[in-house]
């Protein structure tokens, strides 16, 4: 399939997600369009974390393809990979900072891994980064000094490093208490409106997922396939079957 350049900022086509003989997912299609907070969600074990890995080019799927501004991600050399992925930016589970470097260090590192800037630049833009994400003035502190939700967000900083057009979330919340949670879900909100980023959000928790989703597809164990679509809060108000409505109001009648 030739995508062109009006292309969304992520296609996914007949992405098919295979362990050995062992089928996960299979024939995905979707599209995440621009500005969109797009969450992927469904029950345990139904392939959230694996969809993520073949979207950020850590997985190969077993079929189909995955287009980022209409290039093949899937197919590029891995030259061509990395430079998509520049202009990417994750944050995982555990914020993944590096412990032994303080945030300042830990922000600054793909800046100067991937540009020519001065030391000088670089130090202002870890501190304006810090800045955007609440923690002006913890450019000295290290991981270990520091809470569970400052730790996420001092990974969403350098997430955001080099000014990614796509930003993925590999379950935000998990680990945070309800309001750590919450300021999370409203600097996901305020990076949005404010930079126009688009956002990919893994997530089982049903607070964010109406909080801050503006798309979403729902997969499904059983059929190993995307049953529902569309924005979460429509989806609630009209789901489109049983298993979408026990899963978005937890199984209440």
């Amino acid at each position: 399939m030739i995508k062109t350049a009006e292309t969304s900022p992520i296609q996914a086509d007949k992405i098919t997600i295979a362990y050995g003989d062992f089928v996960l997912l299979k024939d995905l299609d979707f599209k995440v369009n621009k500005h969109d907070v797009f969450i992927i969600m469904g029950g345990s074990g139904c392939g959230k974390s694996s969809l993520l890995r073949v979207l950020t080019g850590l997985q190969n799927p077993s079929g189909g393809e995955v287009f980022i501004n209409g290039t093949n991600f899937t197919k590029a050399e891995e030259t061509a990979k990395n430079d998509i992925m520049k202009k990417c930016g994750i944050l995982y589970q555990s914020g993944a900072l590096f412990s032994s470097m303080t945030l300042a260090e830990n922000i600054a590192l793909p800046l100067q891994q991937y540009t020519d800037y001065s030391p000088s630049l670089i130090s202002e833009l870890v501190s304006f980064k810090l800045a955007l994400v609440g923690l002006a003035g913890f450019e000295e502190f290290y991981p270990s000094e520091i809470s569970g939700g400052m730790k996420k967000r001092a990974g969403l900083a350098r997430a955001l490093a080099l000014d990614p057009e796509i930003v993925y979330f590999d379950e935000p919340s998990a680990g945070l208490d309800p309001i750590s949670s919450k300021l999370l879900d409203d600097l996901i909100i305020d990076l949005n409106r404010s930079l126009g980023t688009t956002i990919v959000v893994v997530t089982h928790e049903l607070s964010s997922i109406f909080a801050i989703g503006t798309n979403s597809i729902f997969l499904d164990g059983e059929t190993k396939s995307i049953i529902a679509g569309g924005n979460p809060n429509d989806l609630l108000r009209n789901p489109p079957n049983e298993t979408v409505r026990r899963f978005l109001t937890r199984g209440e009648k």
